[in-house]
């Protein structure tokens, strides 16, 4: 299940950009890879993400992984319901197990980050 609509990193991150806005969350493949997640830790809002930096973690059953931001901005906005509920990401991964919403700086980063095509190749040849 790889959305068309979504940019993917080699990190298994996904975004959706709305506006000068990005809907950052993890992939589908990412979190069937981690298992059952438990506990997700986000940035506060107004941190400001460099691409590619690390901006916190996803904890599951066998193993905790650094999430890395696909473009640079602003957090705008983290995913309240997973303080509660951290399994939202397996349940939906890109949809109520978003992550973070981002005031893009560079919109233009996107260019450089696969297309659904290009990500479902990629972890294709991982396995």
């Amino acid at each position: 299940m790889v959305p068309e609509n979504l940019r993917y990193t080699k990190d298994h991150e996904w975004i959706r950009i709305e506006g000068e806005t990005g809907v950052i969350g993890i992939t589908d493949h990412a979190q069937e890879e981690l298992g059952d997640i438990v506990y997700v830790e986000l940035p506060k809002v107004g941190a400001k993400l460099e691409q590619s930096s690390s901006f916190g973690s996803v904890e599951s059953v066998k193993a905790v992984s650094d999430i890395y931001c696909p473009v640079s901005g602003e957090v705008s906005e983290t995913n309240p319901a997973l303080a509660e509920s951290p399994e939202k990401v397996n349940d939906d991964p890109y949809g109520d197990g978003w992550l973070i919403k981002l005031k893009l700086a560079n919109a233009g980063q996107i260019d450089g980050l696969m297309t659904a095509a290009q990500y479902t190749e990629y972890i294709g040849s991982e396995s």
